[in-house]
């Protein structure tokens, strides 16, 4: 059974940083071979892509109200993929979740966004206080 777990959320003051983990267990491929992408989704609001990182070349991609503030890594010998929030503002309260896909797509193009979508963690919480 593949689980996605995410960890590193919490209530932070504006301005203040955050690292998110997103571990994977139960894949039937090389983790590598996962694209991992981080969606959020604020109260009574859409889903949002926010960021993802392909699988073998590690290309990565952010939406622009993050671009400077968000970091996405991997470390593949750990099953993880990290998302460091720096510089946190209101508007970033939500729920931060992880997705992963086999060879997933991980790119914005003509006003669509193309993220993983096969696997989902439960989510993690980032409360920035203003």
């Amino acid at each position: 059974e593949v689980q996605l777990v995410e960890s590193g959320g919490g209530l932070v003051q504006a301005g203040g940083s955050l690292r998110l983990s997103c571990a994977a267990s139960g894949l039937a491929a090389d983790y590598n071979d996962y694209t991992i992408g981080w969606f959020r989704q604020a109260p009574e609001k859409e889903r949002e892509e926010v960021s993802c990182i392909r699988s073998r070349d590690g290309g990565t991609f952010y939406r622009d109200s993050v671009k400077g503030r968000f970091t996405i890594s991997r470390d593949n010998a750990k099953n993880t993929v990290y998302l460091q929030i720096d510089k946190l503002k209101a508007e970033d309260t939500a729920v931060y979740y992880c997705t992963a896909e086999e060879g997933g797509p991980c790119l914005f193009h003509e006003g669509t966004y193309y993220f993983p979508e096969d696997y989902r963690g439960q989510g993690t919480q980032v409360t920035v206080s203003s």
